[in-house]
């Protein structure tokens, strides 16, 4: 009915002749500046002009990781040259970067685009080692971990010992809720639960002395079970529903049969 009454033609003239006004859309949320996570700030911690350099015993390990890439491929080591000087420096700095860049004769900014697309690494000092806990908690689990402190995500407790981070996903799922904690996972957490084991991390980590009472949970699911099977039990393939013996031939003509060439 439409190209009756306005042939395709005539339309396409008359819109090529309609002036279009320019102009530019807006929003009227407030604008969130992404500083904290892609820019760095020089402080009197985390510079450039602080030296660092691989110890000698992560020199063997440096090497070994090397090893691992053909040499026109060594960039693909840079993962884990910077987690091996995070674990030494504490936080994976500017200086950290640059000595990966260097070493592995890649643009420092390649390694810069690493380092915050991650959130494994910590670009900020997160505590004093060795007692600081980095707590990677995902997005649902953020207002029940932190009921426990008034550290907001990002930022370290006043007494140095949890530094909390919030991540999308830990690829953890079935055995949700969870948590990371350094390198180790918590699972089948509860509210109860997790205040129970932060707080034994804390006494843990403050406790002095062969006396000390501090119990830390073992990694792994806190519900008892043992890996991510279900807590009810076995529900489904209790029984064998086809033996395979009854899929064999039973008349010899297997056994009969020329091999094939």
């Amino acid at each position: 009915m439409a190209s009756k009454l306005f042939p395709v033609s005539r339309a396409s003239r008359v819109l090529r002749q309609t002036p279009f006004t320019s102009f530019r859309s807006f929003s009227a949320a407030p604008q969130r500046c992404s500083d904290a996570l892609n820019v760095h700030r020089n402080t009197p911690t985390n510079n450039p002009s602080i030296k660092f350099e691989f110890s000698a015993q992560n020199l063997t390990l440096v090497d070994e990781i090397l090893k691992r890439y053909p040499p026109q491929y060594k960039k693909a080591a840079v993962m884990p040259l910077l987690d091996l000087g995070q674990r030494q420096a504490g936080f994976t700095s500017i200086s950290v970067m640059n000595e990966v860049a260097r070493m592995l004769e890649m643009p420092p900014m390649r390694v810069y685009e690493v380092a915050t697309f991650y959130t494994m690494y910590n670009r900020e000092p997160v505590g004093k080692p060795p007692a600081s806990l980095v707590v990677a908690v995902p997005t649902p689990l953020l207002r029940l971990s932190t009921s426990t402190s008034a550290s907001p995500p990002g930022h370290t407790t006043e007494d140095g010992l949890f530094t909390y981070i919030e991540v999308e996903c830990l690829g953890a799922c079935v055995n949700a809720p969870m948590v990371q904690i350094n390198d180790d996972y918590y699972e089948d957490l509860t509210p109860e639960s997790i205040k129970a084991l932060l707080t034994a991390l804390k006494d843990g980590a403050t406790a002095t002395g062969a006396g000390s009472s501090a119990k830390i949970p073992a990694p792994g699911p806190l519900s008892g079970r043992d890996t991510c099977e279900n807590s009810a039990g076995l529900t489904n393939l209790k029984e064998v529903v086809w033996n395979p013996e009854t899929m064999m031939r039973t008349d010899g003509a297997l056994d009969a049969a020329p091999a094939q060439q």
